[in-house]
């Protein structure tokens, strides 16, 4: 079940980062979520996890992998979980094959889910086996992304920033806001949140966003946008050392 991954280079689509959340649906194997018992009231956790697995690993434990990540959405801390292969990687920096999204109401929560023992038996029993890298990237959600779940079909893209040495907290701000105005300048977004990466796995990168289209042809017709996506790249180029974008569907909950 590897994947054909498309290297494009730096900054080719740097600003196309997707996150929609529509309603709540039942989890299945690919495609898994659940309501939270009660209201947010603070950002939720964002938390990207990438995957590599090794070639030549065979299908049926990839499928085990996956079956056992979204099985998580079941955890009393999980507001939502979806796990599946990425569609496409966007960055010379990357070749992850497999990404896995999740939301929390606070970093407590997401902190006794990776310590919850089902967590701790899926990763050394099916992902630790066959992966062969793993990055993970955490952050507080500008705002509360409302509703919390992506349904099915849906066309995510997750974007990791790594800014140069020193660069100062303005200019962070700087670059935290142009990705803020990209829902404005660019049509089919209906999902966008964006913050600073807390998590020691992020390999560096420090600014995370992630976006949600409709589905593939809205998110491909948003990268046409090229005078647009020129201009934000202008604005914050001086300021990046590195970025990778990950683009992947949200399965069907028949899949």
């Amino acid at each position: 079940m590897m994947l054909c991954l498309k290297a494009r280079p730096l900054l080719s689509s740097l600003f196309f980062l997707t996150f929609r959340a529509p309603k709540h649906l039942k989890g299945t194997v690919r495609f898994s979520s659940k309501a939270s018992g009660s209201p947010i009231t603070m950002s939720i956790i964002e938390h990207v996890v990438l995957f590599k697995v090794k070639e030549d690993t065979e299908p049926s434990k990839v499928n085990a992998m996956l079956n056992g990540l979204n099985a998580l959405v079941s955890l009393d801390q999980v507001l939502h979980l979806t796990a599946g292969p990425i569609l496409r990687v966007r960055s010379s920096l990357s070749n992850f094959t497999h990404v896995l999204h999740s939301r929390y109401k606070s970093k407590e929560d997401l902190g006794a889910y990776g310590s919850h023992p089902d967590h701790q038996r899926v990763v050394k029993e099916n992902v630790l086996p066959i992966c062969e890298d793993v990055m993970a990237v955490d952050w507080v959600a500008d705002h509360d992304p409302n509703p919390l779940v992506p349904p099915p079909g849906s066309a995510v893209k997750v974007s990791f920033l790594k800014l140069k040495e020193n660069v100062a907290d303005e200019a962070k701000g700087e670059v935290l806001g142009v990705i803020k105005g990209i829902k404005e300048g660019v049509s089919g977004i209906q999902q966008i949140t964006c913050g600073e990466n807390f998590s020691e796995r992020a390999k560096g990168f420090s600014i995370a966003s992630i976006a949600v289209f409709p589905g593939v042809p809205d998110m491909e017709a948003a990268e046409s946008n090229e005078e647009f996506v020129s201009i934000q790249k202008e604005k914050v180029r001086e300021y990046l050392d590195g970025v990778i974008v990950v683009d992947y569907v949200i399965p069907s909950s028949s899949s």
